[in-house]
């Protein structure tokens, strides 16, 4: 908990921990799920997460970076919504942060940060193209950290650039292999990971219900009929949709890669870590891999009248689902790693939406069971 008297530092000390009920819940809510501290003691003596919520504060080497939460139904509007949502480049995107010693950063780290988050917004390229070029980078910058290569960073960052802004990639990208019954296999395992583990709340409930209606999930389901379901919805509904509004998932992505500290991750910026940069791609993926799948069945379900309002109740609901649970991003990672999809083949499978027109050997695999109860009043 947070003690209402900061010390010089600027930041509250840390004098007690609260932890989580079985449900991986906070204890001190009300019968009314209200908090019971704020409710008797007020809002000073909130604890630090609750107090800074939906805010996320990112400490990097003395220097302070903030995302919010998309859990929380007005942070997801505000991120998601945004058309012209501005990521500010350094030195304005990071202020001081008293609290730390100013250690340097890694090395050609706010050159990595921006080259990331241009990609993202790079439209030349579609969106899938965009994250497997930023495949690239990781799966380049891990070889160059282990010297397997003799070029340096900052060398290969500018050949990089040249490389995306001529389109001399292109042609390789697009022989890159699609399977979309391969992705439903793993969106449908990814969505199901925390249901046995986390407290499963009825705006949850709503947002795997319309999934699983809009992508024909059922008893006499399988993954061969998921598939043509699943890719006709995302032809007709998700990506017009989309294609109308392609600042909503890049938006998703960038607050992503704030929130996480990608590509080196939250102990990745630390005085002598040695990162995962692929590995940290990896989770990227899958977050946004089961994001889009969710929408996309979402998108099936309500058809023409998919808009707006689907998207921010699906986000919200997904994130405070998935993103509040400290064993969700290690499960994710080890199921891909377990299915042989987190190597760059994997990752183009994971991506890429371009239907192959032949099912899968993984269409006779059994349909992994979504279903879920709103909990009891």
């Amino acid at each position: 908990m947070r003690n209402p008297v900061s010390g010089n530092s600027g930041k509250p000390p840390l004098f007690a921990t609260i932890r989580m009920n079985a449900k991986n819940q906070c204890p001190m809510l009300t019968s009314d799920q209200l908090c019971g501290i704020q409710a008797e003691l007020g809002e000073q003596m909130l604890s630090h997460a609750c107090h800074t919520y939906p805010r996320i504060v990112n400490s990097i080497r003395g220097m302070r970076e903030t995302a919010l939460t998309l859990s929380c139904p007005e942070g997801a509007r505000l991120v998601l919504l945004t058309p012209d949502l501005r990521t500010l480049n350094p030195p304005d995107s990071a202020i001081p942060d008293p609290g730390e010693s100013a250690a340097p950063l890694p090395p050609e780290f706010w050159e990595i940060r921006t080259t990331v988050l241009g990609l993202i917004r790079n439209r030349a390229y579609p969106l899938w193209e965009r994250l497997f070029l930023l495949n690239i980078l990781c799966l380049r910058l891990d070889s160059i950290a282990r010297g397997d290569l003799k070029e340096s960073a900052a060398e290969f960052l500018a050949g990089f650039q040249d490389s995306v802004a001529g389109g001399t990639l292109r042609t390789a990208i697009q022989s890159l292999p699609s399977d979309p019954t391969a992705q439903v296999d793993i969106v449908l395992r990814l969505a199901g990971l925390m249901l046995h583990k986390s407290n499963v709340r009825p705006r949850f409930v709503e947002c795997v219900q319309a999934f699983t209606t809009g992508i024909g999930n059922g008893p006499d389901a399988t993954l061969q009929s998921l598939t043509a379901t699943y890719n006709a919805a995302h032809d007709r509904y998700f990506r017009p949709f989309f294609d109308r509004h392609p600042y909503i998932l890049e938006n998703y992505l960038v607050n992503t890669i704030l929130r996480c500290q990608f590509p080196f991750g939250k102990e990745g910026v630390l005085a002598g870590a040695m990162p995962s940069i692929s590995r940290e791609f990896a989770l990227l993926t899958a977050q946004f891999t089961l994001m889009k799948g969710l929408l996309i069945g979402v998108a099936g379900s309500h058809r023409e009248q998919f808009g707006a309002t689907h998207v921010i109740h699906t986000v919200q609901a997904a994130a405070k689902h998935f993103e509040h649970h400290p064993e969700f991003l290690s499960s994710a990672y080890n199921l891909l790693v377990e299915s042989r999809m987190d190597g760059a083949r994997g990752m183009a499978i994971l991506l890429r939406n371009t239907p192959t027109g032949q099912p899968s050997e993984r269409a006779t695999h059994i349909v992994p069971s979504l279903e879920v109860q709103a909990p009891h009043a």
